[in-house]
């Protein structure tokens, strides 16, 4: 099955501008077929043309993410403290984050036992700010 490009694919390809391809498709030096308001390059017409094989730019590979599931568990904490805690940690991941990943947080308190659990779902130098931030209330408050 032959492939095709679009003009910008082999705009990118052969290190030219845009309207620089669409000038030699024009003057017919570069064979292209017209889909609608646009043109396709076949893979042969193009090695005809630069002569010599076109071979596409691999595609960049997925930048490694790791992230982490952390559950934490505070005993012995009150519903006031529970509040402040829970504020600060919503606060604390308002807004977008810088490398535009995600970032999820829970909280479950059982009034009952006076425990809370926070559920931190997100990429681990985030988890990590998070964890020093509950680290730094907790000791505030002699939990620790």
């Amino acid at each position: 099955m032959p492939q095709y490009y679009s003009v910008e694919q082999v705009a990118e390809l052969l290190g030219l501008h845009v309207r620089t391809v669409r000038g030699y498709v024009r003057d017919g030096r570069l064979k292209a077929t017209r889909i609608g308001k646009q043109y396709r390059i076949a893979r042969q017409d193009l090695e005809e043309f630069t002569g010599a094989p076109v071979t596409p730019p691999e595609p960049a590979p997925e930048p490694r993410r790791a992230d982490a599931s952390t559950i934490v568990q505070i005993d012995g904490i009150g519903t006031e403290e529970v509040v402040r805690l829970a504020n600060t940690l919503m606060a604390a991941i308002a807004g977008p984050r810088e490398d535009g990943g995600r970032l999820r947080v829970e909280t479950v308190h059982h009034e009952e036992r006076s425990t809370l659990k926070v559920i931190i779902l997100g990429d681990l130098a985030d988890t990590a700010e998070l964890l020093v931030i509950i680290n730094a209330l907790i000791r505030e408050n002699g939990h620790a």
